[in-house]
């Protein structure tokens, strides 16, 4: 399938199912979960894997609507839909950096990201920016001018001692982020959003790849 955009009625489904959380909503509405959300949003993140195929271990992780009901029991489904580009890991996806896409019913996101992080493994990461400043900050700056988005995350209570002054602003965070969060618009539902992910994602590759531990 190629990816042709998504549609109104993908979100006429999203809205859907977070108000009708059952098993019976989504049976009546299931077909219109597979042609609208679920078909697009495959064919979208396949055609963005040859950008990222060339990275060793970087790999499409594709999110599915069921809930593991052992931690959600009491909810079935989920509102949204996501695809990411990050190295399989024994540990939690969320503790190592991605580049990612996200619909739901509020609109889509997508840009780069590394939210959960241990302080040594933050720690392992400032030391790596202190060691390579100018090669740091110079992918920042081009994965910014390129994508439209700014690097940012939650800060430390405390700020954290930083060789540099360049660095002051990443020293002082706790994860990363560089997310762009947009309501349903036009080029959602469009082709040329295939585009766009792959230029704004590849531009947060280096930086991607500078912060994997």
């Amino acid at each position: 399938m190629e990816f042709m955009g998504f549609t109104p009625e993908t979100f006429d489904f999203l809205w859907g199912i977070r108000f009708n959380n059952n098993r019976e909503w989504f049976m009546e509405h299931k077909a219109q979960y597979q042609q609208t959300l679920y078909e697009p949003m495959k064919a979208l993140a396949k055609a963005l894997v040859p950008s990222f195929a060339h990275v060793p271990g970087l790999e499409l992780h594709l999110s599915r609507i069921y809930r593991d009901m052992r931690m959600h029991p009491d909810t079935f489904y989920k509102d949204s839909l996501w695809f990411c580009f990050q190295r399989k890991s024994k540990g939690g996806m969320l503790e190592h950096p991605c580049l990612c896409f996200e619909v739901r019913p509020e609109g889509y996101r997508y840009g780069f990201l590394l939210y959960y992080t241990r302080a040594a493994q933050m720690q392992e990461l400032r030391n790596r920016m202190a060691e390579q400043p100018d090669r740091f900050l110079k992918m920042v700056k081009k994965a910014e001018k390129v994508s439209g988005i700014a690097l940012d995350g939650d800060r430390y209570a405390k700020p954290k001692p930083c060789p540099d002054d360049r660095l002051l602003p990443y020293f002082s965070m706790k994860n990363f982020m560089a997310i762009a969060d947009c309501p349903p618009d036009d080029l959602l539902f469009s082709p040329a959003l295939l585009d766009m992910l792959r230029t704004s994602l590849t531009a947060w590759l280096p930086v991607n790849e500078f912060l994997e531990i």
